[in-house]
């Protein structure tokens, strides 16, 4: 269901498409014997009742197939669209490209001069997490994957009809395929084998990728009459890199251990090489130029004797292998370098500070001469195509494909600091009670000495030596690499400056402090994340006591200057799942709005630039919603050039999986935050005019939802009408659903807790709050209720919220609900919680109404008409997953153990199809 540029899709090419793939599917169904269950597959009428468990099973499986191959034929008719449109009225047509980005700055009054000096400056770092959100298996991906491709292929007008029935024949196997393969996890994944996932797109994929979003930008250049030479350098053009936490997420994840994050730093660099490898290879078979018909450079020759002289024997076999074609020569100079095993039994990255690079700010220096004596010798068509791609894919990957942060909640580094004064000797032990005064004094002494608390060989307790342990991974990491690799030292839950200033002391035992002339200072950057409303609130008062502080400014001014940068900058983690789990959407955005405004400023006060890190997952109460609605929304002043955001589970592979979509998803995010930097510099607006009644909007849509999270028994319905409890026995990650066992709606990760709502179709934290705070703003304040029906579409942060919630409002469904709260036993409870439900529901869907003009399935008509396609083959499974949940709770209840067991493998089918059908988990 990703529209690529924002555009809507064709309905009538969308169910052309459908058709045919279902055609396809009730064919391969059919062969396989199940004719009946073809004939009334995506169907409202479609399953059979509860007692017959095999066919209803099958059905389920069935569905959700469909659903995938419904969300294909919607991703296909929306590139095509996207195509058609720009054959007939040009690259600037589609919304959010490059070249509507880029017109639009245009007409703001900025040449393309000022245009291509500030897009070196642009870049966008996609973070891959492996929370519990993807229900699907690797190899079901692959498959998907495939028969997306061979979508894709149909659209080729060239072939003949019998070239066309074998497109349909192999379309007609990968369907097989996938009937008979199992579609969720049928033993929890470990982490190993989430890092192989993340590593397959950061290897696989965006390498191929990021050669078309550059075309995409040169060819949207040109198309507006800007001088091509301007972006003719590829050092002129915007970044995108990578960063991921599978492997150093430890928060709530008792499996990422020391040795689970030194693997994966290992292996990301191991595959970073060899992907350069293949590449470098790649790059000698088209570069057969020979000296006998050009005159390499003098730079390229003396290059070429400097690296034979150190090298020796391996130069010589290096250039004997190529006699007479120097820039091949190099190439395999180049290759001879890398810091990796080239035995047989290839795979293990080698250490050589004699005859490898140390760093892949070496290589790309050889990389920059290769594509600078093409150019010398007038061979640019060579350059920009064979060498261009070699150079973005060091600058991108570098030796390590993808920084890998480490993430760990601030509680549990409270318990690590109390077992390191037990190992100490202190008297008063119990760190986790002292007040914020106390913490502060003991950590500012601490940190004027340079004595440890402990002993390398001491062991100090749980918490404290997995916390040290990690570090020393980090140690050693960049005693032997630098810090190429290695992203940031998170606290998550950061609720005071004590939380991040222990940071420091944790490095000072393990011996990750730097020595500047100033004092000691840490080269990893320290990021606080804030999540809940409240932390929000406090977090300029925590940051600017952060960057006040001799330490952290030291450690500042030390990584910028190993960056290169003469501008330091601080990195900040908002959290936009937590703050919607305790606030609802309004007063999470606009929290994050003002938190973001209020950080930036108190880093503009101190020089220092805040660099925003947004954790959004994959539904619009975890922080998604268009990509270039949400960039757009962000305050002026806050992008600076640089945005750093996660992609979570499911949504990397509806996003990325394939080569088209991931394309274009990659440009949205470029050229949008390149038009927001460029606006936001030339174009600055501090303010508007509407910012107090959001403010108004926002405490009082808190005050409606959080009453309802206080409610008598809130949690007993939350808990009977979701299968949150099926959804906690799944296998679709590694990690745990709650962060330490407690049954509490603050204990529940936010992710399987939207997952759970959304499951049985309330999506309350996407919605609940919203139309009361507009009735009571329409009652008070009548003008100020026309303003934000006037500025709706005209400012961003109000259309973000607005629009996010009402396609929450949309998606959700008051018969659905009904079902599932006639699962909550107490009568009572069932009809006072669900009776505040649905009245706040009218009262939301009325008052939007109100704001857009007309009724939503009008002025909205593609959330409609998606959400209609889908209406009776999802009511049918909500059907079925409330018959399972009813039977599999009483059979757990009964103490009938292997026939719950054998009930919740069903339920789990039925919970992977209804998220197929409504394209995201949590």
């Amino acid at each position: 269901m990703i529209s690529p540029g924002n555009l809507a899709a064709d309905s009538a090419k969308v169910e052309q498409d459908f058709i045919f793939l279902m055609d396809c599917f009730r064919e391969v169904l059919e062969e396989a014997g199940e004719r009946e269950l073809a004939a009334c597959l995506f169907t409202r009428s479609a399953l059979p009742s509860g007692g017959q468990d095999a066919s209803a099973k099958g059905l389920v499986q069935a569905q959700s197939i469909a659903f995938q191959l419904l969300s294909m034929a919607e991703q296909n008719a929306a590139v095509q669209r996207r195509r058609s449109v720009e054959t007939e009225h040009g690259l600037a047509e589609p919304p959010a490209l490059w070249g509507q980005s880029l017109q639009q700055v245009y007409e703001q009054g900025l040449s393309d001069r000022q245009i291509a000096a500030e897009l070196p400056t642009v870049q966008v770092e996609l973070v891959l997490t492996a929370h519990p959100t993807e229900a699907k298996r690797a190899t079901v991906l692959e498959h998907h994957r495939r028969l997306y491709l061979l979508l894709v292929r149909r659209e080729n007008r060239m072939w003949s009809p019998h070239e066309q029935q074998a497109l349909r024949d192999e379309i007609k196997a990968v369907l097989a395929t996938l009937w008979r393969t199992g579609e969720i996890f049928l033993e929890k994944p470990d982490v190993a084998s989430e890092r192989r996932n993340t590593v397959y797109y950061l290897r696989h994929v965006f390498p191929t990728v990021l050669p078309l979003v550059d075309l995409r930008l040169r060819q949207a250049w040109e198309a507006l009459g800007f001088d091509p030479n301007l972006l003719a350098d590829p050092r002129q053009l915007p970044r995108v890199t990578f960063g991921t936490w599978v492997g150093g997420d430890r928060d709530g994840h008792p499996l990422v251990t020391a040795e689970v994050t030194r693997q994966s730093l290992a292996e990301l660099r191991l595959e970073a090489l060899l992907m350069l490898r293949e590449h470098l290879t790649n790059l000698a078979r088209h570069l057969s130029l020979s000296d006998r018909l050009q005159e390499p450079p003098t730079e390229l020759r003396a290059r070429l004797d400097e690296c034979v002289e150190r090298m020796v024997e391996s130069g010589r076999l290096a250039l004997r292998r190529n006699p007479n074609e120097p820039w091949r020569q190099l190439v395999n100079l180049m290759q001879a370098q890398l810091p990796l095993d080239v035995s047989p039994v290839a795979g293990s990255p080698r250490v050589d500070g004699e005859n490898c690079y140390a760093r892949a700010a070496d290589l790309m220096a050889d990389v920059r001469l290769l594509y600078d004596s093409l150019i010398g010798i007038g061979a640019r068509r060579i350059a920009d195509h064979t060498v261009q791609p070699v150079l973005r894919l060091v600058q991108t990957f570098g030796f390590h494909l993808a920084v890998l942060d480490v993430r760990q909640n601030s509680r549990f580094h409270d318990l690590a600091v109390s077992q390191l004064l037990t190992a100490a000797g202190f008297e008063d032990v119990d760190y986790p009670q002292w007040n914020e005064a106390r913490r502060l004094d003991f950590l500012n002494r601490e940190l004027s000495s340079p004595r440890p608390l402990t002993r390398p060989d001491m062991q100090v307790g749980p918490e404290g030596d997995a916390v040290l342990g990690c570090y020393h991974v980090l140690v050693e990491h960049l005693r032997v690499h630098g810090p190429d690799g290695l992203g940031a030292l998170i606290v998550s839950m950061t609720r005071s400056l004590s939380d991040l200033l222990v940071i420091y002391l944790f490095g000072r035992e393990v011996g990750l402090h730097i020595n500047t002339p100033d004092g000691p200072a840490c080269p990893l950057p320290v990021t606080p994340l804030f999540e809940t409303i409240d932390d929000l609130r406090r977090s300029p008062d925590i940051l600017a006591g952060f960057l006040d502080h001799p330490f952290t400014r030291r450690s500042l001014a030390a990584q910028s200057a190993h960056a290169g940068s003469d501008h330091p900058a601080q990195q900040v983690m908002i959290g936009y799942s937590d703050s919607n789990k305790d606030g609802g959407i309004c007063a999470s955005l606009w929290s994050l709005y003002r938190a973001q405004q209020a950080l930036a400023r108190i880093g503009r006060d101190r020089g220092v630039r805040v660099r925003f890190f947004h954790g959004r997952g994959g539904t619009i109460s975890r922080g998604a919603g268009p990509t270039h609605r949400f960039v757009k929304a962000l305050p002026a002043g806050t992008i600076n050039g640089d945005l750093r955001v996660t992609e979570q589970g499911e949504v990397i592979a509806k996003k990325y999986a394939n080569r088209i979509t991931a394309a274009d998803n990659l440009e949205l995010l470029l050229a949008g935050v390149s038009r927001a930097t460029l606006l936001h510099r030339y174009r600055f607006e501090s303010s508007h005019p509407l910012e107090p009644t959001m403010d108004r909007l926002a405490d009082h849509s808190r005050q409606i939802y959080t009453a309802l999270l206080r409610t008598e028994g809130f949690v007993s319905f939350f808990r009977q009408a979701t299968p949150i409890d099926a959804i906690e026995e799944s296998r679709i990650g590694s990690r745990p659903a709650r962060r330490t066992g407690q049954q509490t709606l603050a204990d529940l990760r936010a992710i399987p807790g939207v997952f759970s709502w959304g499951q049985a179709r309330f999506y309350l934290s996407g919605w609940y709050g919203i139309g009361s705070a507009l009735e009571e703003l329409r009652a008070h304040h009548p003008q100020t209720f026309a303003a934000v029906q006037e500025h709706l579409l005209t400012w961003p942060p109000l259309h973000y919220a607005l629009s996010n919630a009402a396609t929450s409002v949309a998606t959700a469904d008051e018969d659905v609900m009904a079902a599932y709260a006639g699962l909550v036993e107490n009568a009572d409870l069932r009809e006072g919680i669900m009776g505040m439900i649905l009245v706040e529901y009218a009262t939301t869907r009325r008052m939007l109404e109100q704001v857009y003009g007309g009724a939503l399935a009008e002025r909205r008509p593609n959330v409609h008409a998606m959400m209609q396609m889908r209406r009776d083959a999802l009511r049918a499974l909500h059907l079925e997953q409330i018959d399972l949940l009813r039977r599999w709770r009483s059979r757990n209840q009964a103490g009938d153990l292997e026939a719950a067991a054998a009930l919740l493998s069903r339920l789990l089918l039925t919970v992977n199809a209804i998220a197929n059908g409504l394209g995201s988990t949590g």
